[in-house]
């Protein structure tokens, strides 16, 4: 009991320190508990086979699939919307808005996904971060204590109590108490804290999709070639190939993407295009998206009967038709090494080598507008591909060097596709198991979770990503901890000594040394 109480009080002493992670100090404490002959070695491990950790790893997959298919995204944009230039208000939307979102979603998923938006939201509004990233943290933190699956303690308590032989608690049950806490909360930072919360000046403005399109138009001059075009009836490439056509020889034109007008899952049509091939066809009613100069395209459509489709304002036009949950665009830099140094390439061509698209290029900040160019090592190139594809280009670091965060732009994509109600399908369903009891609790995680990664919503790779290993291994390498009390007696004579000196004085005393 002495060598555990030591093992206990140096741990403790080195999470408060913070020199090391968690979970390298939740390991260590763990080996000791081996090594000094406390436990066992299937005692030692027995949390990596814990419920609880099982179920904490999925919700972090269930919550990155809710911020990948643009939940979080949308609820940031939402959240700008609603506050206008009012930091009371503000304050009130993003410290409720994380109680209520991290009830389903991890605190830590929470506060990843809320924090560029939030950051940007107080940009917009003239008042520091840090005056708004406070509340996030503690919004987050009391919206855990809405349900069940809020946040990890609450499901470790719960598990605890059936392991008893007790029933455990409810999905909602938390919310009890969790609410009215919430609401304190945020009524609390709308009336006094927000004097007291810290205004540090940084420079470090962060670059938001928003920003970054209105860069690119500008920088690259996207808008000077950019076309939509519909396929009527008359025309004569209906039912055609693009291969059939010399589009890039006869008009100097590039198709971008197309829009199927009538998808349809039985005939596998898909709704988009993203990257023609020379054997797409081009169906009735097709919508069409071209790259090339105005009196190329007027030939185009008298030749081919084509109607031409007005423009959105060429920021939402990017955004709404050539980035997506699925696609996205990247800048790269060429670097001097690079193979393509020397080789002359077409603006709007598709590289299969790497699964992107060239939209443009600029050299020494000045838009490159030849269709045909040769690359020269500096030289800026404005890409389109999957974000998978895009991701992958890290690995050409001989060849680019990307600008930006891709990963964080993707996550930044606020439109709903047929992928986001799935993933909101797949945290509903897990809500619907837990709250009637049909499966134990982290069965149900693993289903909903498995529902996000098979249909796709997620990659696999980002699942894994997704997770918050630190935290996961740190609640798995503890909970031995546990054990260790119970087999030793400590936590029955500290649980005695509790209940008979505060016990004695009354049961709230008992209740708050508890707490």
């Amino acid at each position: 009991m002495t060598i555990l109480l030591i093992i206990l009080t140096i741990t403790i002493a080195l999470f408060v320190w913070g020199k090391f992670t968690p979970d390298i100090i939740a390991l260590s404490s763990m080996l000791s508990l081996f090594l000094f002959g406390i436990l066992d070695l299937k005692e030692t491990l027995s949390g990596f086979s814990n419920p609880t950790v099982i179920m904490i790893a999925a919700l972090f997959i269930i919550g990155e699939g809710l911020s990948q298919t643009g939940w979080t995204a949308l609820s940031g944009r939402k959240f700008v919307e609603w506050a206008g230039k009012s930091v009371p208000k503000l304050l009130v939307i993003v410290t409720m808005g994380a109680g209520v979102l991290s009830g389903f979603v991890s605190n830590t998923g929470t506060v990843a996904t809320l924090m560029p938006v939030t950051i940007s939201s107080a940009w917009k509004i003239g008042i520091m971060p840090s005056k708004v990233l406070m509340p996030v943290a503690f919004g987050s933190n009391t919206g855990g204590l809405l349900t069940l699956t809020g946040t990890p303690p609450n499901i470790i308590v719960s598990n605890a109590l059936t392991d008893a032989g007790f029933k455990g608690f409810s999905f909602f049950e938390f919310g009890l108490i969790g609410l009215p806490l919430l609401i304190i909360a945020v009524l609390y930072f709308r009336f006094f804290a927000h004097k007291l919360l810290p205004s540090n000046k940084t420079n470090n403005k962060p670059v938001d999709i928003e920003s970054t399109l209105h860069k690119w138009i500008e920088g690259y001059k996207v808008d000077d070639d950019y076309y939509r075009l519909r396929i009527r009836s008359i025309s004569p490439l209906l039912n055609t190939k693009i291969e059939d056509w010399q589009f890039e020889k006869e008009f100097n034109v590039s198709i971008i993407r197309i829009k199927r007008r009538h998808p349809s899952v039985l005939k596998k049509i898909k709704p988009f295009i993203e990257f023609p091939s020379p054997a797409t066809e081009f169906l009735y009613h097709d919508i069409i998206t071209v790259k090339g100069e105005t009196e190329a395209i007027n030939r185009l459509m008298i030749k081919f009967r084509l109607g031409l489709l007005p423009l959105e304002p060429i920021r939402d036009e990017l955004k709404h038709n050539l980035i997506n949950q699925e696609v996205g665009m990247t800048e790269v830099l060429v670097t001097p090494k690079s193979f393509l140094v020397g080789r002359k390439i077409r603006r709007g061509n598709y590289f299969k080598r790497f699964g992107i698209q060239l939209l443009a290029a600029s050299r020494n900040s000045k838009p490159l507008l030849d269709k045909i160019i040769t690359v020269k090592s500096g030289d800026a190139f404005l890409l389109r591909g999957t974000w998978e594809n895009i991701e992958l280009l890290k690995e050409q670091h001989e060849n680019f060097v990307i600008c930006g965060s891709p990963e964080g732009m993707a996550k930044n994509i606020d439109t709903l596709t047929s992928k986001s109600f799935i993933a909101l399908g797949a945290l509903l369903l897990m809500i619907v198991l837990l709250v009637f009891k049909i499966v134990p609790s982290a069965i149900a995680a693993l289903i909903a979770a498995g529902i996000v990664i098979i249909t796709k919503c997620l990659p696999v790779a980002k699942a894994y990503k997704g997770i918050s290993w630190i935290s996961v291994i740190m609640i798995a390498a503890m909970i031995p901890m546990g054990i260790a009390l119970q087999k030793t007696g400590t936590a029955q004579l500290i649980a005695n000594g509790v209940v008979e000196y505060l016990g004695s004085i009354h049961p709230l005393a008992l209740l708050g040394g508890v707490f």
